[in-house]
């Protein structure tokens, strides 16, 4: 009896070193599928401020540029553009009004799409045009896409000087928006 005993511990110990084996020749292999979603996009900077001046003293129009940095990118179907609003009117009161006017601008130079054309009145109640976007628009890259990264565009702003105008110095906030179809 404890021979039998022996053969069948080794028997179990030779079944579970076999076991322990590496299966001989064994592969394997798996797939996935790997999607995305690219979508339209666009993405604007400015400088943070902007001095409008003039060179004579005698109600002459102040002047001053402002060079506008995007990113886009458009679908076949769509196409985009950039628009300027005035977020409040200047302040103190008793100096210029956009909302009366007094500020416009010409846009020149877009190294993609098209800048507005002629004199544009900025708004303190609608958005006005900067830029138009073209449908498969897209910046850097080279090839279909534009060369330049960022794109840009000049504005040129013109201030009047009214001699009703108050004396002091005078500020507005302009918003810069972007959109991409």
């Amino acid at each position: 009896m404890a021979g039998s005993y022996l053969r069948l511990i080794k028997l179990s110990l030779l079944l579970l070193s076999v076991s322990m084996m590496p299966a001989a020749g064994a592969t394997g292999s798996a797939s996935q599928t790997l999607s995305g979603t690219i979508s339209p996009v666009g993405r604007i900077v400015v400088p943070a401020s902007a001095t409008l001046t003039t060179s004579v003293t005698t109600f002459h129009p102040f002047t001053g540029s402002l060079m506008v940095n995007y990113e886009a990118r458009t679908t076949a179907a769509g196409g985009g553009n950039i628009t300027l609003s005035v977020s409040g009117d200047f302040t103190p009161s008793g100096g210029p009004s956009a909302a009366s006017g007094a500020l416009t601008y010409t846009c020149s130079g877009a190294t993609l799409g098209v800048p507005c054309s002629g004199t544009q009145t900025a708004s303190t109640s609608s958005q006005t045009p900067v830029l138009t976007l073209p449908a498969s628009a897209c910046t850097g890259g080279g090839g279909t896409c534009s060369g330049p990264d960022p794109n840009s565009v000049n504005l040129n702003f013109t201030l009047s000087d009214d001699p009703g105008y108050s004396t002091g110095t005078y500020s507005a906030s302009i918003t810069f928006t972007i959109s991409a179809t």
